[in-house]
């Protein structure tokens, strides 16, 4: 009982952790007010995986996570490629993956965007220049944006975006 009690008024063990990214918050902000001017609605992305190591994925679904919930500055990650604005490739575009790369680029409507997150996306990276592999994903499909990094970081993917945001503005 005497446990009990102490353990009540004990200081704890932890701290409390908060996440606050002041950097993080502007380029979201920053990101929804593109998003709203561009597409009036929010901006859904489909990723697609050509042939990765998966680091560029799983930095992709940490955006999804209570951690940096992009939903509330207008990004989701869409199932069918019928219903995205932009295709997300990651990976170096493997000989086996062509195919299934373009049918899922002639899927999405149009107007279509891509961009090509991670270094074996962006030229091919490491595997770059093996027989299975042909090379960055702008071997098949018209790349928009490239961000570079082995994975990016969760930063460098919301700079890309607006990166997005800004070339789809000039394009008009």
């Amino acid at each position: 009982m005497n446990k009990a009690i102490t353990n009540i008024f004990k200081k704890p063990v932890t701290e409390e952790v908060t996440f606050k990214d002041e950097e993080f918050e502007a380029l979201g902000i920053r990101l929804k007010k593109d998003i709203d001017t561009i597409f009036g609605r929010s901006l859904a992305i489909r990723e697609l995986d050509s042939g990765s190591d998966n680091a560029a994925e799983i930095e992709l679904n940490n955006l999804g996570t209570p951690h940096y919930d992009v939903e509330r500055f207008g990004v989701t990650f869409v199932a069918s490629p019928r219903h995205a604005d932009v295709i997300v490739i990651t990976g170096a575009v493997t000989r086996n993956m062509a195919g299934a790369v373009k049918k899922t680029y002639d899927a999405t409507p149009s107007p279509k965007y891509v961009m090509a997150v991670g270094d074996d996306a962006c030229d091919g990276g490491i595997y770059k220049g093996t027989y299975a592999v042909l090379g960055g994903a702008d071997m098949i499909l018209p790349v928009d944006i490239k961000i570079p990094g082995n994975p990016p970081e969760p930063k460098e993917l919301m700079k890309g975006l607006l990166a997005l945001m800004r070339s789809i503005r000039n394009r008009r």
